[in-house]
């Protein structure tokens, strides 16, 4: 076999396992650094309310799938998480898996097939839009 042929697939090496006190660590530094920016981006917006920032909602109208999550991290640091989750339930989802992506959700998450996981993520900015639309008021009633 020649050196340009690929070889058949290899398992990746194995990850070495880290202590769960450095997970843990690891989870409280990426929430108090997030709670940290949170605090600091809601003072800043009291101060100073830039009004709508998508792109997409500022030329049509019309909110994207992501709307609403600028919203949930003011909504955070000012200390309101009921007006966070109804900013946009899925921001705040995604937002905790990141959170505790070192307690092992990432390898669970991994451990479903790949279309699983690309038809749940599908399925999740279909329904964050679809919340978006209804939260704003654009869907008929």
């Amino acid at each position: 076999m020649s050196s340009t042929q690929l070889t058949t697939t290899q398992a990746p090496p194995p990850v070495p396992a880290v202590p769960l006190a450095r997970r843990v660590r690891d989870v409280l530094l990426r929430g108090g650094g997030a709670g940290a920016a949170a605090v600091a981006v809601a003072a800043l917006h009291s101060a100073h309310d830039p009004g709508v920032i998508c792109p997409l909602r500022r030329l049509t109208g019309i909110p994207c799938p992501v709307c609403g999550s600028t919203t949930v991290f003011i909504e955070l640091g000012s200390g309101h998480p009921l007006a966070a989750l109804l900013a946009n339930p899925f921001t705040v989802l995604f937002g905790l898996g990141l959170l505790f992506a070192p307690l092992g959700v990432q390898q669970w998450w991994r451990g479903f097939p790949k279309r699983t996981r690309n038809t749940v993520l599908v399925g999740a900015a279909v329904l964050s839009w679809f919340w978006q639309l209804h939260r704003l008021g654009l869907l008929p009633h």
